[in-house]
């Protein structure tokens, strides 16, 4: 009996030392989080710099209807912005998960507030704007689920090898051509918004030129009161009405020149974009044909 007490003691005695060890690692485990250094990652400078984005871009879009320059200025700055951030990341070793997130959904957000906006402003060109929104937001979408289901959640979505794709790889790897590709793309969409103010062959009058005769006080060309708009339509909000108020409010020269360097940029953007929805879907797709041959599908039909 006491043999038996003893050999149940020795075999508890390693159990007890391990508790004890373990114990004793939890417990330095806690003093070594304790003595590190907290850290929030919401107030990290790269996602603060990311908020003042968001911020900016709210404030142009409520410029946006019928104030263009002060709207063009407050939404270059929140996109040029998205560059510091990304330096900030690096300088202070600050990258993280959620920034990245963030940045990307402002990214997306922002052109799609604007694209809504060209949109409304060109009714006959909406078609291709909605699709423009559609392919920016699908593609982004999968490439960054892709990365993460197929990739893993520690890879980047902007490590893409060489071997997925020659071009995705150069422009995402490469920051000159990332920044170059992503500025010109918005410098054309603020262009055409600038253009919705002032170009004639983009956005036709509304109303038939009044006779010389019928009214001498107008000038051709000359802006419209915005005051006046409450007595010709039936409020002065209406999309008319803002159309209205929006004609001939700026040259239209330098958004032309604007619109045509960025012009071919920006369509090379829109091919980057389809590249990237087409690759995500095809690894997408051989995740699954590895994960259905994993459990064995599809099943052999048995013959007769």
């Amino acid at each position: 009996m006491a043999g038996a007490k003893t050999r149940r003691q020795a075999a508890a005695e390693p159990k007890a030392q391990e508790k004890e060890t373990n114990g004793t690692a939890h417990a330095a485990a806690r003093d070594i989080a304790d003595n590190e250094p907290q850290e929030n990652i919401f107030l990290l400078w790269p996602n603060i710099i990311g908020y003042s984005r968001i911020v900016l871009a709210f404030a142009s879009l409520y410029y946006m209807p019928l104030h263009p320059r002060t709207c063009s200025l407050l939404y270059s700055v929140s996109c040029l912005l998205d560059a510091l951030d990304g330096y900030a990341a690096r300088y202070f070793e600050q990258s993280t998960r959620f920034g990245a997130v963030l940045d990307m959904v402002t990214d997306r957000c922002t052109t799609a507030c604007l694209l809504v906006f060209l949109s409304s402003a060109f009714p006959r060109w909406a078609i291709v704007f909605q699709g423009l929104i559609s392919l920016d937001l699908a593609s982004h979408y999968i490439h960054m689920y892709a990365t993460l289901v197929m990739g893993g959640a520690e890879n980047s979505h902007k490590n893409v090898d060489k071997s997925r794709s020659r071009i995705l790889s150069l422009y995402y790897t490469n920051k000159t051509v990332l920044f170059i590709a992503c500025a010109a793309s918005e410098a054309f969409f603020i262009a055409l918004y600038l253009l919705s103010f002032s170009s004639p062959f983009l956005s036709p009058s509304l109303l038939q030129t009044v006779p010389d005769h019928a009214a001498e006080a107008i000038h051709q060309g000359a802006q419209v009161n915005s005051s006046l708009l409450k007595h010709i339509f039936a409020t002065p909000y209406s999309a008319g009405a803002l159309e209205l108020a929006r004609a001939n409010k700026m040259d239209s020269f330098w958004p032309w020149v604007f619109a045509g360097i960025t012009f071919p940029i920006m369509a090379t953007k829109q091919i980057i974009n389809v590249v990237q929805l087409v690759k995500a879907c095809k690894w997408l797709a051989e995740g699954d044909l590895q994960a259905r041959r994993a459990v064995g599908l599809p099943r052999r039909r048995k013959t007769a």
